[in-house]
């Protein structure tokens, strides 16, 4: 399927994965962006808001009528709503409810549809901590978490419409995105902007454990370069696919980088605190699928990806010395 022309709906399209999503399917498609904006923000979207590219719906995946209603007028949905890991420590009946159930509510408005083309965003953390490295995607799937349990849960319903109801289902499994857009304060915070906000104030950054465990990080252009080209792909209905660098990096690393990148006294080095509960150890992408299928390849670099997105938040007209007071360290973040 060509994704040109097509009226396209792309829930979570103004949080940081979906932002980048819209950036691909913008212009070429019409686009309908459904966020209820609790980490998404509308300054995600807004240069494709102001030239008309893009029509904004605030709302909640959770409300099933209105997700019928919207999702009748599409043809292909892209689902990136979502609730984050971390919340899922302190409401797992939240996530829940927005990733489990919310997934439910767009299959069966999906189905309702006759929707072309449904491509779920699943998680890496569905897989849990390697059993096996890389991991392909018949890796074993024990998500140490509620939030990996609740995308699992989702990518569950979205295959089971497929097979029940012949919905076409694609399913991608990205492993850990960095880079522009991405949270960096509270309960969405993620490692690499925390560490970077951290350095730049000439703070250490702070570790759980003892930094040896390792993900696959991947530019976020990469990541959705990979989600819309998976979304296109006749090839891959019915079946899931990892999207990453194909590369595992280890948190200590991602330190040394960012502190090298940052630069200052030479006086930095990270703070260690007790491990995370339920801390993924290892990740590490088998990307051999996305690579025969798709053709794809991670064309950003983990050194280059950080040093564009330290230039980034350079550009941005930020108070970093405020959104350090404002930031707030959780154990599990």
């Amino acid at each position: 399927m060509e994704l040109n022309g097509k009226k396209i709906l792309v829930t979570g399209g103004a949080g940081f994965i979906g932002s980048h999503v819209v950036d691909s399917l913008a212009g070429k498609n019409r686009v309908t962006v459904v966020d209820n904006l609790s980490s998404g923000d509308r300054d995600n979207i807004r240069e494709h808001l102001e030239k008309g590219e893009v029509d904004f719906i605030q709302a909640d995946i959770r409300d099933l009528e209105l997700m019928r209603s919207l999702v009748r007028d599409n043809e292909v949905v892209f689902h990136l709503a979502v609730q984050c890991l971390r919340l899922s420590f302190t409401d797992p009946y939240l996530v829940h409810e927005v990733n489990a159930t919310g997934s439910l509510n767009l299959c069966q408005a999906a189905y309702e549809a006759g929707i072309e083309r449904f491509v779920y965003i699943s998680s890496s953390e569905a897989y849990g901590t390697a059993k096996t490295a890389p991991m392909n995607e018949d890796h074993p799937l024990e998500p140490t978490t509620p939030y990996g349990a609740s995308k699992l849960a989702g990518e569950a319903y979205a295959r089971s419409y497929y097979l029940s109801f012949g919905l076409p289902v694609i399913a991608v499994r990205p492993f850990n995105s960095y880079g522009p857009r991405e949270h960096l304060e509270g309960a969405y915070g993620e490692v690499i902007p925390r560490f970077v906000l951290r350095v730049m104030n000439g703070l250490p950054p702070i570790i759980f454990g003892d930094g040896e465990q390792t993900r696959d990080f991947t530019d976020v252009r990469d990541v959705a370069r990979g989600i819309v080209a998976a979304g296109s792909c006749d090839a891959l209905i019915g079946e899931t696919v990892n999207i990453a660098a194909g590369n595992e990096v280890s948190i200590n690393k991602i330190a040394r980088i960012i502190i090298d990148t940052v630069g200052g006294d030479g006086q930095i080095e990270p703070n260690y605190m007790d491990p995370r509960p339920a801390d993924v150890r290892r990740h590490f992408a088998d990307i051999a699928k996305a690579r025969e299928v798709l053709g794809y390849h991670a064309r950003i670099g983990i050194e280059e990806g950080i040093r564009n997105y330290i230039e980034w938040v350079n550009e941005q007209d930020w108070d970093l010395k405020q959104l350090q007071q404002k930031e707030v360290i959780i154990n599990w973040g």
